[in-house]
């Protein structure tokens, strides 16, 4: 099963629905609160090169936001990546 980290925050709308997305792969995943944590969201942000939320690894590879893992799912590249 693939390594995945997110960064969130609790309000985010894109957070929530991004970890939809991942819940229904059926896949775990590490969430990384940075809310309230300046320095974690500095890490995050340093890591990213974005200071947005959700930033989302997979295997180490650096997806980017919601948008970016919506993009993945519709073009089939996201289940291959939880694959490996």
């Amino acid at each position: 099963m693939a390594d995945i980290q997110i960064y969130t925050t609790r309000y985010c709308p894109f957070c929530v629905r991004a970890k939809q997305i991942l819940d229904a792969k059926g896949t775990g995943y590490t969430e990384i609160p940075v809310d309230g944590d300046p320095a974690l969201r500095a890490k995050m942000t340093e890591k990213a090169g974005q200071h947005t939320v959700p930033q989302i690894w997979i295997n180490d590879q650096h997806v980017g936001g919601c948008t970016d893992l919506m993009q993945l799912d519709a073009m089939g590249q996201l289940d291959k990546m939880l694959a490996a």
